[in-house]
């Protein structure tokens, strides 16, 4: 299996991590606007490189995987909030912070190598 396929197989997973973490918000009655916007970061990292798939250019690989990077980096930021105002247990934050700094990164490797790629002309 490609880096590309994991990487979409574990955003996927991490999306569905992210949903029900935004269900257990909600029924804390935790701020909508965080939880808000972890939703938007954390499902939009699958969504990018799901259109990455389909990109019709290496161009556009990139572009769709770099986004999909940003939108990891502040699910972490997220994370890291809602762990320090004590919405999530220590415990919880590790868990989700194993998983989104392993997308972190295969996204890193992924835009990093693309880049390589295009500067060698390959």
């Amino acid at each position: 299996m490609s880096r590309d396929n994991i990487t979409l197989e574990k955003s996927k997973k991490f999306a569905k991590r992210i949903v029900n973490l935004d269900k257990f918000l909600r029924a804390k009655k935790c701020n909508l606007a965080i939880s808000g916007q972890i939703l938007r970061s954390g499902t939009s990292i699958g969504a990018n490189m799901s259109e990455a798939v389909y990109a019709i250019s290496r161009g556009d690989f990139l572009h769709k995987s770099h986004i999909a990077l940003k939108e990891c980096s502040e699910t972490m930021h997220w994370l890291e909030l809602l762990q320090e105002s004590e919405y999530i247990t220590k415990p919880q934050f590790e868990s989700m912070k194993i998983d989104c700094e392993e997308l972190l990164k295969l996204l890193i490797s992924t835009t990093k190598t693309i880049r390589q790629q295009q500067l060698s002309g390959i």
